[in-house]
């Protein structure tokens, strides 16, 4: 391989990770599943209970019941049937296609808006009228899934097993004949490992081929043949790059984790609430985009779409209105969260929400769990979360709880630095308008 060739193939390489990391981190997650118990597509894998640092994704929250259900319509439409709310027993979740671009709401605060319902979701060009008594959610891709969560009333083992029962009343199985009931697959993942973390090595590429060999091009994504073509990617061949190509794929991708790195830090220069050091980590072209289904024929906001799956699983076709996310990197001072060290965090009272907040620290980095970490949260659902008279909270962050304070306290790890997520859910307009109520921010002690 020539020098020039040499250099085209490792920026395309970086090209092609930016392009297909909300696919390949689909992937990554599908196939974390199979370690986990699933035997294949059309089944749930879920955590009926409080998740570990087992849990590996990104970001995700361990203070609710997680189902992920992945679809394969490559027979036919796939049966989702979410019950109707229940007192406090809902759920939040979004089905999407392969590109983790959704396709509607569930919940709530979806379609359905908490009375429940059956979706039927149906395979590219599906030809056949939708039977009564389903709502037809149409993906452009083959697979797929739904993320779906249980939201428990507060941090008590009855309330979670309640949490837990409400979510085994959802369905999902290929579509039956009229009078016809399938069966509902689940793997629980609860006690077992489920890695599907970034990896910036040549890995990333035969993942890259398993997604492209998986799923028919969009006509949106064709410009990507070629390009891939060069990496040794062409659809229906075999994958066998040569040395040449690998060390290109290996000096790519590692330029490509340097530059989505760089986007993920040019989050923060935007703050949420001016003079603080919060983003909502939420780019407006992709939620833009995420919400027209990419009918805009004149953007097509790639890059805002790349750096976001580095971080992050799932997106809503409604964001905002079920849940929404602040995320901080730095303390007060602009310095970049230490694990070994101790800080505050004072949350206001009146956080403008309908059902709960919660604040999670992660690794910086790979943006999961830190490994081995037994208190990964807190949120306002905890029974032992000390509120002060004028209800605001007092939380800290520090590898060891401070004297009095391990009902308030969220653990770090003194050898890695670390990230937090604020969630909200059923942020009201308070939040939005920013007029009422904003997060201070993280404090060194």
């Amino acid at each position: 391989m020539s020098e020039i060739q040499q250099q085209v193939v490792r920026a395309r390489a970086l090209e092609a990770v930016v392009w297909r990391m909300p696919a390949v981190n689909y992937r990554l997650m599908y196939e974390a599943g199979l370690r986990a118990g699933m035997t294949g597509q059309n089944q749930v894998l879920w955590w009926p209970g409080r998740m570990s640092s087992l849990n590996q994704s990104l970001t995700p929250n361990p203070d609710v019941v997680y189902l992920m259900a992945f679809y394969d319509t490559t027979d036919g439409p796939v049966v989702l049937k979410i019950p109707a709310a229940v007192g406090d027993n809902k759920i939040n979740g979004s089905v999407m296609n392969y590109w983790q671009a959704a396709i509607e709401d569930v919940g709530p605060a979806g379609y359905d808006a908490g009375a429940g319902a059956a979706y039927l979701i149906l395979p590219p060009y599906w030809p056949h009228r939708v039977p009564a008594g389903y709502i037809p959610l149409r993906s452009d891709t083959v697979t797929g899934y739904a993320l779906l969560r249980s939201i428990p009333a507060d941090d008590t083992d009855a309330s979670m097993d309640a949490a837990v029962t409400y979510a085994e009343g959802i369905e999902f199985y290929p579509f039956t004949a009229p009078g016809v009931t399938g069966e509902t697959l689940r793997a629980n993942a609860l006690d077992q490992e489920f890695d599907a973390k970034i990896r910036y090595d040549v890995s990333f590429f035969s993942t890259l081929n398993t997604v492209v060999q998986s799923e028919p091009w969009l006509d949106r994504d064709r410009v990507m043949i070629d390009q891939l073509a060069s990496l040794g990617i062409v659809r229906g061949s075999a994958y066998a790059p040569d040395d040449d190509t690998v060390t290109a794929q290996t000096d790519g991708i590692g330029d490509a984790q340097a530059w989505l790195e760089e986007k993920y830090r040019a989050l923060y220069d935007t703050p949420y609430y001016e003079g603080t050091h919060w983003t909502l980590p939420a780019l407006p072209e992709l939620v833009a985009a995420t919400n027209d289904g990419f009918a805009d024929t004149e953007a097509y906001p790639v890059d805002e779409r790349g750096v976001t799956f580095t971080f992050a699983f799932f997106s809503s076709r409604h964001l905002g209105k079920g849940q929404s996310y602040l995320t901080a990197i730095s303390d007060a001072n602009g310095a970049d969260l230490d694990g070994s060290r101790t800080y505050t965090l004072h949350i206001p009272a009146g956080v403008p929400i309908e059902q709960y907040w919660s604040l999670t620290a992660y690794q910086a980095g790979t943006h999961t769990f830190m490994d081995g970490a037994e208190r990964l949260s807190r949120s306002s659902l905890d029974a032992d979360l000390t509120v002060n008279e004028d209800g605001s909270v007092d939380l800290y962050l520090a590898p060891e709880a401070p004297e009095g304070k391990n009902g308030n306290w969220i653990q770090t790890s003194d050898q890695v630095p670390f990230e937090v997520m604020f969630r909200l859910y059923g942020p009201t307009d308070d939040f939005t308008n920013k007029k009422n109520w904003s997060l201070l921010d993280i404090q060194p002690l």
